[in-house]
């Protein structure tokens, strides 16, 4: 569990300061297979690895393991706060509402899409269910080639292994919330 904690951390925090894992490599001199390997939760770093990435971040490295040691069987998000995962060329703008839950078998997402957004040019395909709601605007998704366009108070619910994308048919911003299950490894 602290493998992964610690990797989502590390991977939202390099994100969030706009750093390739190579930029962070030459930053912190962790080389890029380590850094890789402790973002997808598969080894917990040494405290001297933790230090050097912890100060290439300018974080301290308690940044770090507080974190780990927050995550808990409860977990309350008020209105505003949930801590953000990503960011895509201010187009896109992902907050985790269950951030922080230990070993959760669901992800829900607080998303903020701006005009234009979509999931890109290829069909996402993956494990579990989804389930999105429009808060604000108007989305359109395409499932096995079928259209569904939600507003304001529609959702859907799917299997992800059904060849999906989706894209934002507003001229300003759509909010949309969503549960995805099993929850997936954000730190991947």
């Amino acid at each position: 569990m602290i493998k992964k904690l610690i990797g989502k951390k590390l991977k939202a925090t390099r994100l969030g300061k706009g750093l390739t894992i190579q930029e962070l490599t030459n930053l912190s001199g962790v080389s890029a297979n380590m850094i890789s390997r402790i973002e997808r939760g598969l080894t917990v770093p040494s405290v001297k690895i933790l230090m050097k990435l912890a100060s290439a971040l300018g974080m301290s490295i308690g940044y770090f393991v507080e974190e780990a040691e927050k995550s808990s069987t409860v977990v309350l998000t008020r209105k505003g706060q949930g801590e953000p995962i990503f960011f895509y060329e201010e187009k896109q703008q992902i907050s985790s509402l269950t951030q922080g839950l230990r070993d959760p078998s669901f992800t829900v997402l607080h998303d903020t899409l701006e005009k234009g957004c979509n999931s890109g040019g290829g069909h996402m395909v993956h494990t579990g269910e989804e389930f999105v709601m429009v808060l604000k605007g108007r989305l359109e998704f395409l499932i096995k080639g079928d259209a569904y366009v939600l507003e304001s108070g529609d959702s859907l619910s799917f299997k992800a292994s059904l060849p999906h994308l989706w894209r934002n048919l507003e001229d300003g911003p759509t909010e949309v919330l969503w549960v995805v299950s099993p929850a997936p490894n954000i730190a991947q």
